[in-house]
């Protein structure tokens, strides 16, 4: 995708809505959703939504190590891109994990531990430049968090 300056591609769509998930020593501490509004010149602007607010992040995106960083006033997060494609189902899985360090005025501030957001499409509607992945299971987490961004928590 070229962004709206023109100036470089990325490798997952934009404006875009990621399932997210956070453990703190293999707990999980929360989850929501992660939008991205854009990625302009290799900054990243969107919103990260735990507790029913959204919360504005910035960051920067690598493109040629599809790597990711962004904070919010809570903690800061950085992580890798990873592409799969489910050709039995026809879809697209873009996977986004890392570390994330809790900061101040958090409660749990100096606390770190992992994050994984994932989101989808139909494998026809965004062309995969680079590296990307077939016939593996995506990590656990990202099941997670397709059941989240799809609103489909089970139980009841």
């Amino acid at each position: 995708m070229v962004t709206s300056q023109g100036t470089a591609s990325v490798s997952f769509p934009f404006p875009s809505l990621w399932g997210i998930h956070s453990s703190i020593a293999g707990r999980t501490i929360i989850f929501g959703t992660l939008a991205i509004s854009s990625i302009t010149d290799n900054r990243v602007i969107g919103t990260v939504n735990f507790r029913g607010t959204p919360i504005p992040i910035n960051g920067f995106w690598n493109e040629s190590t599809k790597q990711i960083s962004f904070d919010s006033p809570y903690a800061t997060f950085s992580g890798h891109l990873t592409i799969l494609d489910d050709n039995q189902i026809r879809i697209r899985h873009f996977i986004l994990q890392g570390r994330f360090l809790m900061k101040p005025p958090s409660l749990q501030a100096g606390e770190s531990g992992s994050w994984i957001a994932t989101t989808d499409i139909p494998l026809n509607q965004f062309p995969a430049g680079g590296s990307f992945y077939t016939e593996q299971l995506p990590p656990v987490g990202a099941f997670l968090t397709s059941n989240i961004l799809h609103q489909n928590f089970g139980g009841g």
